[in-house]
């Protein structure tokens, strides 16, 4: 008798796994962004990426007209994509007196490393330039969420930017994956046990395409057995479009 396999398109196979997890990747230097790709479409990983128009080792920014054609690969291989500002703007502090006013800092762009104060609609045009380059390149909407920088977050500001139209996720503790920290203090061996041993069920990871600091990169030494690990433990991998905290928000704004 044939052995008949049933193959499930991604939404379904998220639906029906019991175990999700969330693997975002914040934009960087993209020097890791192609071998990244490849592992994620050798494994038939999902992920949703939150960009925003970074330095990178080549071209002209991560979201400039050099990476457009591997962000428009990375949309037809079925991944999500969400805003992570336009210049990588960091919120500071909320700011005392009416209108609501934040002080914010880039650290991209034309004003990269400069104090400055902006209103919440400038901070959520901030957003909304970012999540319209994603659509231009890829030609898919992108979903309502952002990621501020470094998670830097007020219940204030998360307040102004839902309100236009913007819900912000921020990540598990034990789905930071670290491949921010000191290579020399935070090991890629150590950080992959550590998360196999730390992630649970329903926790958002977060890894970087290309972190400047880091000594020894993290994706080329922990990503793919890092997936593997975690398969082998009964875990799926979805994007936030199915996550239960965010997908009404997503289905409300189409």
């Amino acid at each position: 008798m044939a052995l008949t396999i049933a193959v499930l398109a991604p939404a379904t196979f998220a639906s029906t796994c019991e175990k999700p997890v969330y693997l975002t990747l914040d934009t960087g230097h993209m020097g890791v962004a192609q071998y990244m790709a490849d592992v994620l479409n050798r494994h038939q990983v999902k992920v949703t990426f939150f960009a925003a128009n970074e330095r990178t080792k080549e071209g002209d920014g991560s979201l400039g007209n050099h990476w457009a054609p591997w962000w428009k690969a990375r949309a037809a291989e079925g991944h999500e994509f969400a805003s992570h500002t336009w210049d990588h703007t960091y919120w500071r502090a909320d700011l005392p007196g009416e209108p609501l006013r934040f002080r914010v800092r880039a650290s991209a762009g034309p004003s990269e490393g400069v104090e400055r104060t902006w209103t919440a609609a400038q901070y959520c045009e901030e957003i909304g330039k970012a999540a319209k380059r994603i659509e231009e390149v890829t030609g898919k909407k992108t979903l309502p969420l952002f990621r501020a920088p470094g998670g830097k977050t007020s219940p204030k500001f998360l307040a102004a930017t839902r309100e236009c139209g913007y819900a912000h996720v921020g990540w598990s503790r034990a789905g930071f994956l670290g491949d921010e920290l000191p290579s020399e203090t935070a090991s890629n061996s150590q950080l992959l046990q550590r998360a196999l041993r730390d992630i649970r069920k329903g926790d958002i990871l977060l890894a970087h395409l290309g972190i400047w600091s880091r000594k020894d990169p993290w994706a080329p030494a922990v990503l793919e057995p890092l997936i593997v690990g975690l398969k082998a433990k009964g875990f799926c991998f979805a994007t936030l479009r199915d996550h239960p905290d965010y997908a009404a928000w997503v289905a409300r704004a189409r």
